[in-house]
């Protein structure tokens, strides 16, 4: 008879090898369109490969966009197009997982679940629901199968990137499986939905530890979520960039900005990681006034040094500080041989003179434009490659960050100077925190 461990195993095998085939399929549909004269430039190729190919690639596509470090700034362009929207998949299918996951039958675990999504991406669904003791909660549901397709795909590119090093070690990028490496350890934390709740509860202890009542994150339930299954608190409330909706539930909005900012600050060094995707969709202005914290699915790590030295580029920037720009760049960067610093300065003179044609608050305006914030980290990364300064990933992942803040400085706080303003604590040696109306409790 033949071991569950064996079955599960062939099982995955035999998926594995349906999944490259597959991959297959589309790649000599993608070439015989090709031959036939559909000839789109190779950086439009691979991201229109990528979203035809379903979710690994569409991560992938993502990745890149958001790691000018590590990638040619034609593709690191081009993926800021890759959507991560899909065709939602039947709730029938989804309870499957559900009960697969959670190892009982849903009507056991929920009074009630709405069958049409809130929203639908390539790993997951999110489905609102109401708990067997009344409470409103939201479900993140995987998809069937991701996480066996996400570790077909990638060993495939591993074994790609391992044989491309080999027939070509000319190549720019000759840590092509070490890339590939890296996206494969964040890829699958990100499936993890077990990891993604212990994200959320960290986040709740330093929220805790330093007597923060003005952020939140969802609860957990715990006994309804596992490692395909995330149930949470649901919020209400609208984005942060929606300034008219703000001021019926906070009414000064620059305050409400100023605790997300200094919220998110304290985390860097107070926290075991930081949320490293702020987009609107991810922080809300909640109906009492409280700032909401969602999706923990992507965060980040770093030491506070290399904090601090990420901040002190950023206000060098600003200011046109090149000493500091250069110092700063080396801190932050990994690099095994001496930097000429006076090299370095001259090459990000020649950068800032661009930025310079503008002011301080057109530019950083400006940048707020993603294509704008890309360019700008390609250069800064061009010249640190010049010099054998390599950056690690959290760098540009910080650096997004603190433009998005940026975006939503011009909207809710047009006037704040983001590095002039004593209510913001860069430092993080303690948390300013706005008032609150005396009927707020947690």
């Amino acid at each position: 008879m033949v071991s569950r461990n064996a079955y599960v195993t062939l099982s995955n095998s035999v998926k594995g090898m349906l999944r490259i085939g597959q991959t297959g399929q589309v790649l000599a549909r993608l070439g015989l369109r090709w031959l036939r004269g559909d000839r789109p430039e190779l950086p439009r190729l691979l991201r229109q490969s990528f979203e035809e190919l379903g979710a690994t690639y569409i991560k992938l596509g993502q990745f890149i966009a958001s790691s000018p470090s590590l990638f040619p700034e034609s593709y690191v362009e081009e993926f800021q197009g890759c959507l991560d929207r899909t065709e939602p998949v039947p709730f029938a299918t989804l309870k499957q997982v559900i009960e697969e996951d959670l190892g009982r039958p849903t009507e056991t675990l929920f009074r009630s679940i709405e069958p049409l999504p809130l929203a639908s991406a390539s790993i997951a669904q999110v489905h609102a629901a109401v708990t067997t003791s009344g409470d409103t909660v939201v479900i993140k549901i995987q998809k069937p199968g991701v996480a066996n397709i996400l570790v077909s795909d990638l060993n495939f590119l591993y074994l790609t990137a391992r044989v491309v090093e080999k027939l070509f070690p000319q190549v720019k990028f000759a840590s092509l499986s070490a890339i590939v490496e890296e996206i494969q350890a964040c890829m699958m934390e990100e499936v993890d939905f077990l990891k993604e709740a212990n994200n959320i509860r960290q986040f709740q202890t330093f929220l805790t530890r330093t007597g923060n009542t003005q952020a939140i994150v969802p609860r957990v339930y715990g006994e309804l979520s596992g490692r395909r299954v995330l149930t949470m608190e649901r919020f209400y409330g609208v984005p942060l960039t929606d300034l008219e909706s703000i001021r019926r539930f906070a009414p000064e909005p620059s305050l409400t900005l100023i605790t997300a900012m200094n919220t998110w600050f304290a985390s860097l060094t107070q926290c075991e990681a930081f949320h490293a995707d702020l987009h609107a969709g991810n922080l809300m202005v909640l109906t009492d006034g409280r700032i909401g914290f969602i999706d923990f699915g992507i965060v980040g790590r770093i030491e506070p040094e290399t904090w601090k030295a990420t901040m002190q580029f950023i206000e060098s920037l600003s200011e046109g500080d090149v000493d500091m720009m250069a110092s700063s760049m080396v801190k932050i960067g990994m690099t095994k041989r001496q930097v000429d610093l006076k090299r370095l300065k001259a090459d990000i003179r020649a950068i800032h003179h661009l930025f310079n044609k503008m002011d301080t608050d057109a530019m950083m305006s400006s940048m707020m434009n993603d294509q704008q914030v890309n360019r700008m980290l390609l250069d800064i990364v061009a010249v640190g490659e010049r010099h054998g300064i390599r950056f690690p990933r959290a760098f540009a992942l910080l650096l997004k960050q603190v433009l998005y803040f940026d975006r939503y400085i011009k909207i809710l706080a047009p006037d704040m100077n983001m590095f002039d303003d004593s209510r913001l604590d860069f430092v993080m040696a303690e948390l300013p925190l706005m008032p609150l109306d005396s009927h707020f409790t947690i």
